[in-house]
C-alpha cells in the first residue's frame, strides 16, 4: 500500500482538526435531522393533528364569542386578524417541544451518548436538532394554512415572507428548546419552561390584539418580546399589515435565533449538563 508523498500524516490531520469525511459531516448531520423528523412523524396525531385541532378551537371560540361584535382590526375582520397569530403560536410551541423533548428524553433514558459519541461537531448537532424543530414547525404551519384557507377563504398575501418567518420562528424556539433540554433533568422542568416562559410570551405578543391599541408602556414592553415580531411577521405575511416594520422584525428574530444557537453550541461543546 503506497501513499502520496504530499499526503498529510494522521498526526498532521489531527493537528489541523481535519476529519476523514471533510470539514462538515453532511451525512451524519442529515442522519440526525432525519431521526428527529421520523421521531415526530411517528406520533403525527399528537405532533401535527393536535395543533390543528387546537388552532381550530382558538379561532372558533374567539369568532363565536367576539367575532360578530368585535370591530375590525387593522381594517380586517377579527377572525382574519387572529388567524396568523394562532398559526405562528402553534409553530413556535411545536418547534420548542420537538427539540426540548428529544434532548430530555435522551437524557432520562440514558441514550444521550448515542448523539454525543458519533463524529459530529457541536455545530452539526445543533443544526441536526434545529432541522427537526423547523421541519415540525413548517409541517404544522402548512396544515393550518391549508385549513384556514379552505375554511375561511384566507390565504397569505406574501407566502414567501410567511415561509421565511416560519423558518426563523422554528429556529428561534427550536434553539430555546435545545437550551432548555440541556438545562433540564426531567420532563417536569420542560413543562415549567413551557408554562411559565413560552406560553406567556406567546399570549402577550399580540396574538389576540394589536399593540397599537395598548397603552404606550405596555406597547413598549410588547416590543421587547422577540416572539412579538414572529406574530407580527406572520400577520404581515397574511394581511400585508403589521404593527412594526417587517424588516426590523426579521432582524430581531434572526439575531435572537442566532444568539440562542450559539449558546447551545457553546454548551454542547463544553458538555455542560450533558457529560457525566
Amino acid at each position: 500500500m503506497t501513499t502520496r508523498p504530499d499526503a498529510p500524516t494522521l498526526t498532521e490531520m489531527r493537528a489541523k482538526g481535519a476529519r476523514r469525511f471533510g470539514r462538515m459531516n453532511w451525512v451524519g448531520m442529515a442522519t440526525l435531522a432525519r431521526r428527529e423528523v421520523k421521531r415526530f412523524l411517528a406520533v403525527w396525531q399528537q405532533t401535527v393533528a393536535a395543533p390543528l385541532v387546537t388552532a381550530g378551537l382558538f379561532i372558533g371560540i374567539f369568532s363565536l364569542a367576539l367575532g360578530g361584535n368585535r370591530a375590525p382590526v387593522m381594517g380586517v375582520p377579527f377572525v382574519a386578524f387572529l388567524a396568523p397569530g394562532i398559526l405562528m403560536m402553534s409553530v413556535i410551541q411545536n418547534a420548542f417541544a420537538n427539540t426540548s423533548s428529544s434532548l430530555v428524553g435522551a437524557k432520562v433514558m440514558g441514550n444521550i451518548v448515542d448523539t454525543l459519541m458519533p463524529p459530529l461537531s457541536p455545530a452539526e448537532i445543533v443544526a441536526g436538532y434545529l432541522a427537526g424543530g423547523i421541519a415540525r414547525g413548517l409541517l404544522v404551519a402548512a396544515v393550518i394554512v391549508l385549513a384556514v384557507g379552505l375554511a375561511l377563504g384566507l390565504w397569505p398575501a406574501h407566502p414567501l415572507w410567511l415561509l421565511a418567518i416560519t423558518v426563523i420562528g422554528g429556529a428561534m424556539l427550536g434553539a430555546l428548546g435545545i437550551a432548555a433540554g440541556i438545562l433540564a433533568a426531567k420532563f417536569d422542568q420542560i413543562a415549567a419552561v413551557t408554562n411559565f416562559i413560552v406560553t406567556p410570551l406567546s399570549f402577550l405578543s399580540g396574538t389576540f390584539y394589536s399593540t397599537a391599541a395598548m397603552p404606550p408602556v405596555m406597547a413598549t414592553l410588547s416590543h421587547l418580546n422577540p416572539i412579538f415580531y414572529l406574530i407580527d411577521g406572520a400577520r404581515f405575511a397574511y394581511l400585508g399589515q403589521s404593527d412594526a416594520a417587517p424588516v426590523l422584525g426579521l432582524a430581531v428574530t434572526g439575531g435572537t435565533a442566532l444568539a440562542l444557537a450559539l449558546l447551545c453550541w457553546s454548551w454542547i461543546k463544553s458538555g455542560f449538563r450533558l457529560k457525566p
